[in-house]
């Protein structure tokens, strides 16, 4: 059964923290939490759709081992160089690697040439996939491979709506392929990407959501009949047909979708930003504990001392303030519930000040919680995840750095 975000869950990691040997801001994964929601996409994914783990939303190694074990998948999407040369460094010739976003050539040139002395069998030729929005971008990997003296492997980002980039048209798709075509000694065409999360952000009296995925999908398989009936030479059924992400992962499960390759990170943390519709059933299974460093009773603020009295008449959660260790993520306060930061005061990344109301008794060395907004770029604002299972810290996990 879920546990309940309630007063006893956090109560309960609130003494565990107590009982822990440092008293920081922590980054907590709730691994019970994430097991059910690692199920939960498990039992949603069809047959022949291959599950990739998105780094970004999960940029710990030891974290995406332990996804990898529970999945049975070997692939990743990376965004990043730096995460790309730890991958690179860290898995052996299982893991295949699809780039997220379209990589700067001086960027693609230093990852190679600092490649020497990778162990484990990882080929970074065979294993990586670089994507190419543009036929300009292509040549510079053509050229590039031309340098390496290797074949490398190129996937086309195509523009299913969110037109952020990609090939937008049926020609300029066909422009590409020639192009591959008449490089096939140096690239291969690895499939296509198509990203959709407009699906689900658009006005609905703009655009319906079953509409936008429906043109979304058409569009898809149109660029995929293309490329099988005009340059079967570049078919393959071993080709990677990527596409969704966490806020449409499910679209493309309840439905026909032109996708073998489906990715997909944030929804196994689910950050606050992915409380939406399309992700019910996933459970918030990352937080952020900070203690509380310092009480007061009521709220005194700098410069306007004389208005204490009137201030703690204005709002109840005046009454009682605390200073935290650190503040300012991107993330929103969940336990005790109704604690706020201090508007006037403002926010600090040292110390941020917050208020309560009077029902709520916390003390110094008491932890509040947060919920990231997102997980992309708040975990990199740690240096390490403690992995908690039955209210128990399990292990120790490091973030990824650039």
């Amino acid at each position: 059964m879920p546990v309940d975000l309630d007063n006893n869950y956090f109560q309960r990691i609130n003494k565990m923290l107590q009982e822990h040997d440092r008293a920081i801001p922590f980054l907590l994964i709730d691994l019970d939490r994430l097991d059910q929601n690692i199920e939960l996409l498990q039992k949603s994914i069809v047959n022949k759709m291959d599950y990739r783990i998105v780094v970004k939303s999960l940029p710990s190694l030891p974290l995406i081992d332990y996804i990898i074990k529970k999945t049975g998948t070997h692939k990743l999407m990376v965004f990043h160089q730096p995460f790309l040369s730890a991958i690179a460094q860290h898995y052996g010739e299982e893991i295949d690697v699809l780039l997220g976003k379209p990589m700067p050539i001086k960027t693609a040139k230093y990852f190679y040439e600092n490649i020497a002395g990778y162990s484990k069998g990882f080929d970074p030729y065979c294993q990586v996939q670089w994507l190419v929005d543009t036929t300009e971008r292509i040549d510079q990997y053509v050229a590039m491979a031309k340098l390496l003296g290797k074949k490398i492997r190129l996937n086309l980002e195509i523009d299913v709506g969110l037109h952020r980039g990609g090939f937008q048209s049926i020609q300029d798709l066909r422009k590409a392929l020639h192009l591959l075509i008449a490089n096939s000694d140096r690239v291969l065409l690895s499939g296509f990407m198509g990203y959709d999360p407009h699906v689900v952000k658009l006005p609905t009296m703009v655009r319906s959501q079953s509409k936008a995925s429906q043109m979304a999908n058409d569009f898809y398989d149109q660029c995929k009949a293309i490329l099988k009936d005009e340059f079967p030479a570049l078919w393959s059924e071993h080709l990677t047909f990527n596409g969704a992400g966490s806020p449409t992962i499910n679209l493309h499960f309840e439905s026909e979708t032109p996708l073998n390759d489906i990715s997909a990170g944030s929804c196994l943390v689910k950050p606050s930003t992915f409380d939406i519709p399309s992700l019910e059933g996933y459970l918030p299974s990352a937080f952020i504990a900070t203690p509380v460093l310092k009480k007061f009773e009521g709220t005194l603020i700098p410069g306007i001392e004389r208005f204490k009295s009137i201030l703690s008449l204005a709002s109840v959660k005046n009454k009682r303030s605390y200073f935290i260790y650190g503040g300012f993520w991107k993330a929103e306060y969940c336990f005790p519930k109704g604690l706020s930061q201090n508007l006037i005061f403002s926010a600090s990344t040292n110390q941020t000040m917050v208020n309560v109301g009077p029902d709520t008794d916390l003390d110094v060395d008491d932890f509040v919680f947060l919920r990231p907004h997102q997980s992309e770029f708040v975990f990199l604002q740690f240096g390490k995840i403690l992995a908690v299972k039955n209210f128990e810290i399990v292990e120790k996990w490091d973030i990824l750095s650039n």
